[in-house]
């Protein structure tokens, strides 16, 4: 019943700019945070960005701050991570994920399947 849909991947020259999609469906999107990870081959899943359910408050991983920005359009009930100033370290799938409690608890309920971002150097 859940969905989360991404969207927006691609190939990409580095220093090149993104902007990802994520499309709910089935939840309450006003009620939930909004969290997007990324995996690259060989290594374990990481949190990239979270947007809290108003979208007031935002976090980010280090390696991507002042790069990428999260924004949400719950009308839409979509959010958006742009990704500037892309590195080939940031080629990865990038998954959206979901939870009421996901900003302060990190507790997400639901994953989408992910989209591919290839950064070329």
């Amino acid at each position: 019943q859940v969905q989360l849909v991404e969207s927006g991947g691609g190939l990409v020259q580095a220093g090149g700019s993104l902007r990802l999609s994520c499309a709910a469906s089935g939840l309450t999107f006003i009620y939930y945070a909004m969290g997007w990870f990324r995996q690259a081959p060989g290594k374990e899943r990481e949190r990239v960005a979270v947007i809290n359910s108003s979208g007031d408050r935002s976090y980010y991983t280090d390696s991507v701050k002042g790069r990428f920005t999260i924004s949400r359009d719950n009308a839409k009930r979509t959010v958006y991570p742009r990704m500037n100033s892309l590195k080939p370290e940031d080629t990865a799938v990038y998954y959206c994920a979901s939870g009421r409690r996901a900003y302060i608890s990190a507790e997400y309920d639901y994953w989408g399947q992910g989209t591919q971002v290839t950064v070329s150097s």
